[in-house]
């Protein structure tokens, strides 16, 4: 399935991902409908080139009805409940709602696509979870990691879950992107006024914890939304790792992000207190997670990012 003029549903085309993502696909000729949660940001879509429809992701018949009056040929999911303040009460609210989206909201859409005859079903998975001690960079036949902290138990099963239904279809081409960090105009990572995690890193409450070994990949916006359009236009049934070529500790990219962001060097913090503080995952994460390679994106996609370093996507891309 190639070429122009699809008509393709984005469910959560609101989020960070889909100010790059909708663009890019009227720029190359598809018909976009993209779902929100709220009426206030249908005229946002509609500015960027999308039919807006406001949906409740977690009400089977609200997405079963969406995606029939949609009819489209390509479904993407890029639903989460990400954004806000990052206090301890609101992330774990934003956490067990992004877990109901990738399990519940996944199986709504992948119904609904069922019904219409959608060909082909892009979904977000993200690359933070990759097992664990089995070298410093994954690539797509290392699995999810089987035995993560038991606050990050929940969160591993959901990507799981989402993994295995989408790309267990038989009946379309499923696809899950497991995207590397995004950074980037519209994120939370970027100068814009109100970005949560640059506040964070100017405050120094984003610290290098332990050693700061663990191997982060990382992705500017827009190329996380080019690869998505190659996977919508040529993309085969299976996983596909979506991140720039320069997978590197926390230790060594976060002081120079901190730097272009004109903050102080980050604070040291031993693991154990941020295990007593955040929980294991959160150290599991920044001491231990492996980042990924997307040489397969690059080969059977054609996707080249435009950023192939977070240091010149730090220095340039940040917005």
């Amino acid at each position: 399935m190639n070429g122009d003029d699809m008509k393709i549903f984005i469910a959560g085309a609101s989020g960070a991902i889909g100010g790059h993502l909708v663009p890019q696909l009227v720029a190359r000729g598809h018909d976009v409908v993209g779902t929100t949660r709220s009426a206030a940001r249908t005229g946002a879509l509609r500015a960027l080139g999308a039919e807006p429809v406001v949906v409740d992701a977690l009400d089977p018949d609200s997405v079963a009805d969406a995606v029939a009056k949609a009819e489209p040929e390509v479904i993407v999911h890029q639903l989460t409940a990400l954004g806000g303040p990052m206090d301890f009460r609101n992330l774990k609210r934003m956490a067990a709602d992004t877990n109901r989206l990738r399990t519940e909201g996944t199986d709504h859409l992948l119904a609904a696509a069922r019904a219409v005859g959608v060909r082909r079903f892009v979904a977000q998975s993200n690359a933070m979870w990759m097992e664990r001690g089995r070298g410093p960079v994954a690539d797509e036949s290392r699995p999810l990691e089987p035995h993560p902290p038991a606050d990050g138990a929940e969160a591993v099963a959901t990507l799981r879950h989402l993994e295995s239904a989408v790309t267990g279809i038989t009946w379309a081409d499923g696809i899950a992107l497991r995207y590397g960090g995004f950074y980037g105009p519209g994120t939370g990572l970027s100068r814009e006024p109100g970005a949560v995690m640059a506040e964070q890193i100017r405050g120094r409450r984003f610290p290098v914890v332990g050693g700061g070994t663990g191997v982060w990949s990382l992705v500017h916006i827009a190329d996380a939304a080019s690869a998505t359009v190659a996977a919508v236009e040529r993309g085969r049934a299976g996983i596909y790792h979506v991140a720039d070529d320069d997978p590197a500790p926390v230790a060594e990219w976060l002081p120079e992000l901190a730097r272009l962001l004109g903050a102080r060097r980050p604070r040291r913090v031993p693991a154990w207190l941020v295990r007593v503080i955040a929980g294991p995952a959160a150290v599991d994460m920044m001491t231990r997670a492996p980042g990924i390679s997307s040489e397969k994106a690059k080969r059977e996609l054609g996707w080249t990012p435009r950023y192939p370093s977070w240091r010149t996507g730090f220095a340039e891309g940040l917005g």
